[in-house]
């Protein structure tokens, strides 16, 4: 039986609609779950909204709506945006839920039983927009003197009383983590730059807050929430039960991958592992921090006005072919650009001139010169075994290992390689010319094929799940089948042998007209 599976995304803060970042992120775990699953892994997929913070608290005060009120309205737009997606989780986790502020209370006690904790004045800069801290030498200054963080966001001296977690004596500790388990961080330039974070010296961290009361209740200091990003963290503990000793914490805990974006990478990387030490909790396994996806070179962001709705462009595009450009256009890890005539041509040319019309011509044959029965194989020649041995070798070696390394662009530029090498041969053998000439021939070609997509559909399912869904379900290929080890089995002589039937083929990758000016700026 194989490992079980546990990856979460960041929860998503609820003080806007979902962009199309959210969506980027949400849609790569999703490929990973499907693919894990795929495998054969029990898997646990958790996303969610993180719901407290003075950010919070503004943003409800400006629309004269309760935080409580705010959350609940924008946490239900991520959601409805993630079942139009095709969003796989397990859980969509919201940090209001009592089984979370239990989980945040329990780590918080675990950590001042470590003798962790302690309460003292905090003084110093504090970017409401970041949820951070920062040190003065981390500062620029901006536009009339403004000093700005690390991430170009203003910050404010802030001066209150406030619980402080012990992170300086975590340092050695850390660095020792990221030398024994260089892969705890990925991709290496963000372990990096963490590594030289650390090594500069850690100072204490305040993690309470008295000046607003949206959040966490500190126990024992009820004038006190919880600094946003502890409670924000725990999450990934409360979505499979902790504090409690039960089943789901024991199969899942710890985690084996928190999917990020790279700008908080040192909350999840520095602060968490450090909570963790502290409270006795085993250290999840790895931390991935993707890129930006970037809208006219710059990053879509809820305060800087120049969001995109992915919805919208789900419903324009089609959700499939969003969710193949996002990962086939550039490699994950790094910041990606897009654009609305990038879609267009990725689909026209991969997915509808490719794949699609690969597939339509294929089983409008099948269907037409066999009456839908699929064609027996009449003995295999070296071109047939070929092309055989090639999608067996992608669809079995290179896209599983690709998917594992979270290379979604490189296993999507293999299976595109096969589905170009199936076109060559189909061009190359002209089924349609050896119906006339050499019957038996045709059925062996068509034959060939039918595995061959088969193969090619399975394979992408965590991309495109609902297009490959309906094509596999056409072409007769059961449940059972759709895994990377089934389909690579000898199935097809069994189906073909029963009382299938192919019906008329319908394409599932319609050609897109090019966006008109107006919209291809947007």
């Amino acid at each position: 039986m194989a490992d079980p599976f546990y990856l979460t995304t960041a929860i998503h803060y609820p003080n806007g609609k979902p962009h199309i970042g959210h969506a980027y992120e949400t849609i790569a775990a999703d490929v990973l779950a499907r693919f894990h699953r795929q495998m054969g892994r029990e898997v646990r997929f958790q996303t969610g909204t993180d719901e407290h913070g003075l950010k919070m608290a503004q943003k409800a005060r400006d629309l004269g709506q309760t935080p409580r009120e705010l959350a609940d309205e924008m946490s239900g737009y991520f959601r409805s945006l993630f079942e139009q997606l095709n969003i796989s989780y397990d859980r969509f986790i919201r940090t209001t839920e009592a089984d979370h502020h239990r989980a945040s209370q329990a780590i918080w006690k675990a950590m001042e039983a470590n003798g962790d904790l302690y309460l003292d004045r905090y003084e110093g800069w504090y970017s409401v927009r970041d949820e951070a801290y920062y040190d003065e030498s981390e500062l620029t200054e901006g536009e009339g003197g403004v000093k700005l963080s690390p991430q170009g966001t203003p910050v404010e001296w802030t001066v209150e009383e406030s619980w402080f977690f012990k992170l300086s004596e975590y340092g050695d500790k850390l660095l020792a983590l990221y030398n024994e388990n260089p892969d705890f961080i990925r991709p290496e330039s963000r372990r990096n730059e963490v590594m030289r974070f650390v090594e500069g010296g850690l100072r204490d961290l305040s993690v309470s807050r008295t000046s607003f009361d949206w959040g966490v209740k500190v126990p024992g200091s009820e004038d006190h929430v919880m600094y946003v990003w502890v409670d924000a963290l725990t999450n990934y503990l409360t979505g499979v039960g902790y504090p409690d000793d039960c089943e789901d914490f024991s199969k899942f805990w710890p985690a084996d991958l928190h999917l990020i974006g790279k700008d908080i990478t040192r909350f999840h990387t520095v602060y968490w592992p450090a909570f963790l030490m502290s409270a006795g909790i085993a250290l999840p396994r790895q931390v991935f921090a993707h890129g930006f996806l970037l809208n006219r070179g710059v990053k879509e962001s809820k305060s800087l006005g120049n969001v995109t709705d992915p919805g919208e462009l789900a419903d324009a595009y089609g959700v499939d072919t969003l969710r193949y450009f996002l990962l086939r256009e550039f490699s994950f890890g790094q910041d990606g650009g897009w654009s609305r005539e990038a879609i267009v041509n990725r689909n026209n040319s991969e997915l509808a001139n490719s794949f699609g019309n690969l597939a339509q011509r294929t089983l409008s044959q099948v269907f037409k010169n066999c009456d839908g029965a699929l064609p027996p194989v009449n003995g295999l020649t070296e071109a047939d075994e070929t092309l055989l041995a090639q999608v067996a070798r992608v669809v079995g070696e290179e896209m599983p290992a690709h998917y594992t390394e979270l290379a979604f662009s490189q296993a999507l530029e293999a299976w595109m390689g096969a589905v170009f090498a199936c076109n060559a041969y189909i061009d190359a053998e002209a089924p349609w010319a050896l119906k006339k000439t050499d019957f038996a021939r045709m059925e062996t070609v068509l034959a060939v094929l039918y595995r061959c997509i088969a193969q090619l559909a399975v394979a992408v399912v965590p991309v495109m799940p609902g297009s490959m869904g309906r094509l596999l379900d056409a072409m007769g290929i059961s449940e059972d089948l759709r895994t990377f080890a089934a389909i690579g089995s000898d199935w097809y002589a069994p189906l073909a042998a029963s009382d299938f039937r192919l019906a008329k083929p319908e394409g599932q990758f319609p050609r897109l007209d090019m966006p008109q000016a107006e919209d291809a700026e947007v």
